[in-house]
């Protein structure tokens, strides 16, 4: 895995550059990221070795996808990665392109019309993955009409479709071994928020070093070592419970482990890019200076595939009506699927 996390680092750090990522935020053509991305082999990881994967589990990809977070890469690498391994569970082909993920905010109503709501990367995909009740279909994002999130350069959009669209494609009625789109969208964006958190604290140690005021650098002052630590212990918890979401021998993450993983990322992201804007002063919401780049991705992500708040309360009923024990019981046994 050393290897493979190498050279995924290296093809981020050379394609997925803040000059690329501020590109594809103005409307920027995507296509030679995501040529570059899927050339490179890296889609099919999760897939069996006997069907032209690396039968990489999840826990062994962790370290990998963490790093898109990292380089807040505006496509949906991991998103597409994990769709293509739970279709390949369900003996479905995978459609050529980028794949999006829905939460739990999907709406088909009687017309046959269909919608999605908060979708990460839904202005950059080709294709979303969505569950609506006993209906699990990939859509095509070309015959939708997208509105993007409000927020700038957000890639985060609602789609919607006035019927199914004649390509689209049907992957299951809600059943087989394989845990819900919803549940699958959560646990992909967990590495992400992790990644992002980490390069968001990175930067703001550097630049506390280096920032100096009245003769010393800030970060020799008390209030400012407190504010790192409270950062410092966010970010280590969200990459905690983010790799327990990841805890899986295969390619699909338990029901416990995720909510457990997005309820506690969710809500560290916004404190995490609080504490770095108000550190890094000034400078630090500049459009020059990248923090933004990654503090935004956490917003994004903290609402996308369900808040922390709906998967706390899925979560809640779940140990409420299968926990036999303590808290840490559950967690175990969470573990155990």
């Amino acid at each position: 895995m050393d290897m493979l996390t190498e050279a995924l680092e290296r093809l981020f750090r050379e394609r997925a550059t803040p000059e690329a990522i501020r590109n594809i935020e103005a409307g920027g053509d995507t296509a030679p990221l995501w040529a570059e991305i899927a050339d490179s082999g890296f889609l099919d990881i999760l897939l069996p070795e006997d069907d032209g994967g690396a039968g990489v589990s999840l826990d062994e990809a962790f370290p990998a996808f963490m790093l898109a977070g990292q380089h807040a890469v505006p496509l949906p690498f991991v998103q597409t990665v994990m769709a293509r391994a739970w279709l390949h569970a369900l003996g479905v082909k995978a459609p050529e392109g980028a794949i999006a993920i829905a939460g739990p905010e999907t709406v088909r109503l009687a017309d046959g019309s269909l919608s999605v709501r908060a979708v990460a990367f839904g202005k950059t995909a080709d294709w979303v993955l969505a569950e609506f009740d006993d209906l699990w279909v990939a859509l095509p994002t070309e015959a939708a009409r997208v509105e993007g999130d409000q927020a700038r350069g957000s890639q985060t959009a609602d789609l919607s479709w006035p019927s199914l669209p004649r390509t689209a494609l049907i992957v299951s009625q809600g059943e087989g071994d394989v845990c819900p789109p919803a549940q699958l969208a959560a646990a992909s964006l967990t590495p992400l928020l992790a990644g992002a958190a980490h390069q968001a604290l990175d930067m703001t140690l550097a630049h506390v070093a280096e920032r100096q005021q009245f003769g010393r650098a800030i970060a020799q002052f008390q209030a400012v070592q407190n504010q790192i630590s409270v950062m410092a212990e966010r970010v280590w918890a969200m990459r905690m419970a983010a790799r327990m979401a990841f805890q899986a021998a295969g390619p699909m993450p338990a029901f416990g482990m995720t909510a457990i993983g997005k309820t506690r990322c969710s809500e560290a992201a916004a404190l995490v890019a609080d504490i770095a804007h108000a550190l890094h002063g000034a400078i630090g919401i500049t459009e020059e200076y990248d923090l933004q780049l990654y503090t935004r991705r956490l917003r994004e992500w903290r609402r996308a595939g369900g808040t922390e708040a709906w998967w706390a309360r899925r979560l809640g009923r779940d140990v409420i009506e299968n926990s036999k024990g303590s808290a840490l019981d559950y967690i175990l046994s969470c573990a155990k699927v």
